[in-house]
Formats: structure tokens, C-alpha cells, sequence
């Protein structure tokens, strides 16, 4: 583990996540989250065994962590297989707040993917579903339009499929502002937001200078997320592990969320927990300094500057079909 901003070593709270800042509030829903969050991508990649995942899920949520991530195209549909199983055992689904997301744009895509995913998760409901990849400016469109994909969110939510409505994206600060707008135009409030916060983003494109202030102005959960850009940051070699999950604790977010695939990355995580509040403002504003010439272009960011992190790109069969407007008046192709 590379050297932090602050000396390492768990602290006394680190086994049971009761240390000062460890847990905070989700916005205007008032649920109170473990700082850390852990990532569900990570947890059903192909070089975790499914006994090795559900082990890190219950070391996490023993250690403190509440908050689960996951998505309903993650390794196709593993990722989610995997926690479901992890959560039945033990009573750990009520021990939890659980996340996942949603590709579908369309009322009738959205419907199917929610249904896969509480099967797979091996529950009746989520605590917070949302609206994945919003990385397009057509996305809000066609979320909200007749028929679109709020309508199938919304009969989730009084169902009793889900408590909390968010959405998550990772291209441009202005299309996560657009998403607001466009609620706001159907008197739609979202519950939580998640976004990119890491040491680069302060310098391009920026999440935290153009989204944060407006999200804590609204009381809106905000999650992080790519504290390390999914590790191309540290290639970087100009920041260490510890250093990328201080600054993006020291930032206003409810929730900061983190991929963790082996009881080392665990224990820097919950380590990170517990000792962010260390950190002075001196060494932000240095930390800052340090990377202002290597994020200036976003060449450390590719999920802003290339297609390569797009998975609804590359998979546009996930969102859904055109709307019917759009069929009856578009010139053939």
C-alpha cells in the first residue's frame, strides 16, 4: 500500500467502522451510510472466485461498510449474483443499504433489468435504484419522456421495489446538470447523484467545482466514485493509493465508492475511513498543486476522454428501443 497523507496503521475503530467521520447522512433521506462504499464492479470480475467475493462482502459490512454498489450489467450480471448470494446469508441484507443500476431507457427495458437484478440480488427490493451511465445528453430525454424510463423507476418505488431514485455518470459535469434540469421541468427530485471525485477531476471537466455545490445545495446523496480513475490515475505515479481516498473523503460526499477485490484493499479502505479527518487543508492545496499539471487535459481521466469505460456504448441493445415519437417522425436511416 503506497504512503498516505497521514501515518498509516487501522485505527481502534477500523474492525467495527465506529471511528469519528466513519459514517455520514444521505442527503434529504436522512439514512445514515458508511463513508466507504464498496464497488460491485470489482467483486464479480473473473479473477475473484465467487467464495472470495461473498468472504470480502461480509469482512466489509463486519468492518463497518453499509453501503453496497452494484449494476445490473456488471460481468454480465455476476457482480449481482454474487452479493445476492453474500446478502441471503447470515441476515446481511438488513445490515445493509443496496444500490444497483439500470441501463434500460425505455419504461419496458427498465421493467426487465430491475426484475433480473432483484432475482439475481435474491431480494424484493433495493434501497436505491438508479439510472446508470448518464453520459449523453439524449439520456435525460429519454428517461422522462412518455414512456420512458422514470415510469418504470416510479411503479418500482410504490411497489416497494425500491425506497431511494438516482442516476450516475462519468463523462461531463454539464450533462449531470442537464439530468436536474430536466427533472426539474417534471417536478422530479433525485434522492442520490453519483459521480467522479478524485484529484484530477478538480482540474478538468470538473464534477466537484460544477455539481458538487448544486447537489449540496439541493440536500441530494452525493456518491464518489473513480477516487483512482480504476486505477489509471496511480499510473500517474504522482499519487499514492491513500492519498486518492483522503482527498475524495475530505470532499462533501455522502458516500465514496470503492472497488475492493482482496482483504488488503479492504483494510486501505476502512484505514482510509478512519484517518481522512487527518488531513489538513495545507496538504489538500499541495496535493492539488502536485497534480494541476497532469490533470489540466484529462489524459489521467479516460472515462471523460475516451469510450473505453462507455459500456452502454458499446452495448446500445441495454438501452432500449426508440421512443415511439422518434419511430413515427425520423427519416429512415
Amino acid at each position: 500500500m503506497g504512503a498516505g497523507l497521514v501515518g498509516s496503521g487501522l485505527g481502534a475503530g477500523a474492525e467495527t467502522g465506529s471511528g469519528d467521520g466513519f459514517y455520514r447522512t444521505l442527503g434529504h433521506t436522512g439514512e445514515k451510510v458508511s463513508c466507504i462504499g464498496m464497488g460491485g464492479f470489482h467483486l464479480g470480475k473473473s479473477e475473484l472466485s465467487e467464495d472470495e467475493a461473498v468472504k470480502l462482502i461480509h469482512s466489509g459490512v463486519d468492518k463497518g461498510i453499509n453501503f453496497l454498489d452494484n449494476s445490473w450489467d456488471y460481468n454480465k450480471g455476476e457482480s449481482e449474483k454474487r452479493m445476492g448470494k453474500a446478502l441471503a446469508q447470515g441476515g446481511y441484507r438488513k445490515r445493509v443499504l443496496l444500490m444497483t443500476k439500470i441501463d434500460g431507457r425505455t419504461k419496458e427495458e427498465a421493467n426487465k433489468q430491475i426484475e433480473e437484478s432483484l432475482k439475481r440480488l435474491q431480494t424484493d427490493h433495493v434501497d436505491i435504484l438508479q439510472f446508470h451511465e448518464v453520459i449523453r445528453f439524449d439520456d435525460p430525454d429519454r428517461i422522462f419522456a412518455q414512456g420512458g424510463a422514470i415510469e418504470a423507476f416510479l411503479a418500482a418505488r410504490k411497489a416497494g421495489k425500491t425506497r431511494y431514485i438516482g442516476f450516475t455518470g462519468h463523462k461531463d459535469p454539464r450533462i449531470h446538470l442537464y439530468m436536474l434540469e430536466v427533472a426539474d421541468k417534471h417536478k422530479f427530485t433525485f434522492d442520490t447523484v453519483q459521480m467522479p471525485i478524485n484529484v484530477m477531476d478538480a482540474h478538468f471537466r470538473s464534477f466537484e467545482k460544477e455539481v458538487l455545490p448544486e447537489l449540496v445545495k439541493r440536500n441530494i446523496g452525493v456518491l464518489g466514485m473513480k477516487s483512482m480513475g480504476d486505477s489509471v490515475i496511480l499510473k500517474s505515479q504522482k499519487v499514492a493509493p491513500m492519498e486518492c481516498l483522503h482527498y475524495s473523503l475530505s470532499r462533501p460526499v455522502s458516500v465514496l465508492i470503492t472497488g475492493i477485490d482482496t482483504p488488503k484493499i479492504l483494510d486501505q479502505a476502512i484505514q482510509a475511513a478512519h484517518t481522512y479527518q487527518q488531513v489538513t487543508k495545507e496538504q489538500i492545496t499541495a496535493l492539488l498543486a502536485r497534480t494541476a499539471p497532469l490533470g489540466a487535459n484529462g489524459q489521467w481521466e479516460l472515462f471523460k476522454t475516451s469510450a473505453h469505460f462507455d459500456s452502454t456504448a458499446k452495448n446500445p441493445d441495454w438501452l432500449g428501443a426508440e421512443s415511439p415519437h422518434v419511430k413515427t417522425y425520423a427519416p429512415p436511416a
